[in-house]
């Protein structure tokens, strides 16, 4: 039968060290190291009166020593005790928690593994325009996958990434970072569109564009891209962790990191779309490297810890009914 152990650091076994200090209330975790019993038959065998026994069984399960729970009895509800744990280690060695790390993946606009494009839409690598102007079948061309922008005026773009983390991490935080903003014919500074995010099909949160921007041109486009188009997008950064979904730091959803089903050595769907019943359907624009004002394309980022081995089993400290556990 496997041990249940408690391990305590320094300063935290101060409160353990008080409640052994009380000779009954080591008796008591005797007598349970032995069998669970309830109050009544705990004061039998301390030879002591009821409440002063349900005072110290009190304190030892809030300090999660000993659970409790009330049962049908002979004579109505009754409080079983049971010991939580067959042995407690006390260590006074520094703890230092897991180091954090990050492993990062940026994948090109133009590897997509699906998409559904409305006109007005396209794509463009530094060179030209990929296949025809909004013409959805362009989105099929081989060459997409040399594509440094990309817009559609509704529909979304799903993106596989690959995730290589080992089954002995922990993942706590997901982050995406992209240039984004509306898609509207040429540019229009004022023109929103909700833009919504998934991960494994997990609906994380939406932002608002506030236009498809134009007027000047983006830092990294390539000498041909003519001054009436699309120039630039914002850095957003959409991310999820224990608590919820955010972009940019702003609460989007509810949405954990724990909602994502995310596992070691499977791929990560990622969906970036505008929905047909959103507030503002206004299309998006998507860019890589070679477009807008940030030299980056798509990037996905996963923070996690390794977790810590479990210490290996040590001579019992006390034992259940004589027996070893």
């Amino acid at each position: 039968m496997r041990a249940h152990i408690l391990e305590v650091h320094g300063s935290q076994s101060v409160e353990l060290f008080k409640a052994l200090a009380s000779e009954t209330r080591v008796r008591i975790l005797e007598l349970l190291a032995q069998d669970e019993r309830n109050i009544h038959e705990l004061a039998q065998a301390l030879d002591t009166s009821q409440p002063t026994v349900t005072r110290h069984v009190q304190l030892l399960e809030q300090l999660g020593l000993v659970h409790t729970e009330y049962r049908p009895g002979v004579q109505g509800m009754q409080k079983r005790c049971r010991l939580a744990y067959d042995r407690f280690i006390i260590s006074f060695e520094t703890v230092h928690p897991p180091e954090e790390q990050v492993e990062e993946i940026e994948m090109p606009v133009g590897l997509y593994t699906l998409v559904h494009p409305t006109p007005t839409c396209g794509l463009a690598n530094q060179e030209r325009i990929i296949g025809f102007l909004d013409d959805p079948q362009s989105f099929y061309d081989p060459e997409r996958a040399t594509a440094q922008l990309l817009w559609m005026a509704e529909g979304f773009v799903e993106y596989v990434f690959p995730c290589t983390l080992g089954v002995g991490v922990e993942i706590h935080r997901l982050e995406l970072l992209m240039e984004v903003c509306s898609e509207a014919p040429n540019y229009n500074n004022y023109y929103p569109s909700d833009i919504s995010v998934w991960v494994n099909g997990v609906e994380i949160g939406t932002w608002t564009s506030p236009g498809d921007f134009g007027g000047r041109r983006g830092r990294l486009n390539p000498t041909w891209w003519n001054d009436y188009m699309t120039q630039y997008g914002m850095l957003k950064i959409w991310s999820v962790d224990a608590e919820g979904s955010y972009v940019d730091g702003t609460p989007v959803s509810d949405v954990t990191i724990h909602d994502l089903m995310l596992a070691p050595r499977q791929p990560i769907v990622v969906r970036i779309g505008v929905k047909p019943d959103a507030e503002h359907v206004g299309g998006f624009n998507l860019f890589g490297r070679g477009f807008g004002n940030y030299e980056q394309d798509l990037v996905l980022r996963l923070h996690y810890t390794l977790r810590q081995r479990e210490r290996s089993p040590e001579p019992t400290v006390m034992q259940r009914g004589g027996e070893t556990q």
